[in-house]
């Protein structure tokens, strides 16, 4: 009777210390609320693991949601977006000397730039580091192939919204001037649940 006891505890304690997702989870913390996102290691490696070394290391502590394209603030003349833009960009101590993360295109990951898909910003392939943007409504523009990327690679797709996509409108919401939110919107912090 007592070691049946000892194995029905230890299951439990088995069980109840499981990882409570299969992918990991991290939530942004905002001045506006909370968001949280389920990241994709499986599909996009080497960007999941980039970031949540940042997260681990504690870099988007006090950084901010600086950026937004709607379809008032963009000429034109040019393939349109709606995304908010994110990360250490504003933030006066930003690491200036953070290796780029090699390109994980939507070709080879197949995450695809849907409402609420999170990806890493950047200028030329395998730059990004540490900017990501959230897309609110589909933004095929963004895969590869699409047209708001004159290289044709497209962003790196590694991550979405499960939990707080209300709160990503009430940023993407908020007042803005040229296509920067004044005030910028506070992120308190980026941990992993």
């Amino acid at each position: 009777m007592r070691y049946g006891s000892f194995l029905l505890f230890l299951f439990c304690l088995i069980i109840g210390c499981a990882p409570k997702y299969k992918n990991p989870h991290v939530e942004i913390r905002t001045k506006i609320g909370d968001i949280e996102l389920e990241l994709y290691p499986d599909q996009a490696p080497k960007t999941v693991a980039a970031f949540l070394g940042y997260i681990e290391k504690g870099l988007y502590k006090d950084c901010s949601f600086y950026r937004v394209l709607n379809t008032d603030n963009q000429p034109s003349n040019t393939p349109k977006a709606e995304v908010v833009q994110g990360g250490l960009w504003k933030t006066p101590n930003r690491p200036n000397n953070l290796p780029g993360i090699p390109h994980e295109t939507t070709q080879q990951t197949k995450l695809l730039h849907k409402d609420g898909v999170i990806s890493m910003a950047r200028l030329e392939p395998g730059s990004a580091t540490t900017e990501f943007f959230i897309c609110l409504g589909d933004q095929p523009g963004f895969d590869f192939g699409g047209v708001n990327n004159p290289d044709g690679q497209g962003y790196a797709a590694f991550g979405r919204v499960v939990k707080g996509m209300d709160i990503v409108r009430r940023i993407y919401n908020m007042p803005e001037f040229e296509q920067y939110f004044d005030p910028p919107v506070p992120i308190f912090n980026i941990v992993r649940l």
